[in-house]
């Protein structure tokens, strides 16, 4: 019995689950916050509503920056809240001269 569980071939995993989202928080080690919009449909009433949903996304090379666009894919569990993975970096933001953080 354990050479027909040896001999079979490993099941296939498929292709993991993409988002796009803007990043708003990348305080953390590693670890950027993205969240993603998409638009759905009220089932009674119609009206189009925009849902939006945070993740937890591993930044290995801690490249990306507030107000960027970033594509995730989904990965195995990296920690008790991140199972994304930021798998490209879309459009960056655009830096602002002068914001109203800065002091001159």
């Amino acid at each position: 019995m354990s050479e027909n569980v040896q001999n079979q071939p490993h099941a296939a995993r498929g292709r993991p689950k993409t988002r796009i989202g803007t990043v708003t928080s990348n305080k953390m080690t590693k670890t950027v916050v993205v969240q993603v919009e998409r638009r759905m449909k009220h089932g009674r009433y119609g009206k189009y509503l925009i849902e939006k949903k945070k993740y937890k996304v591993h930044d290995e090379e801690q490249t990306c920056k507030v107000g960027d666009v970033v594509r995730i894919a989904e990965t195995r569990p990296l920690s008790k809240d991140k199972r994304w993975r930021v798998a490209e970096i879309v459009a960056r933001a655009e830096v602002v001269e002068g914001a109203a953080g800065e002091r001159s």
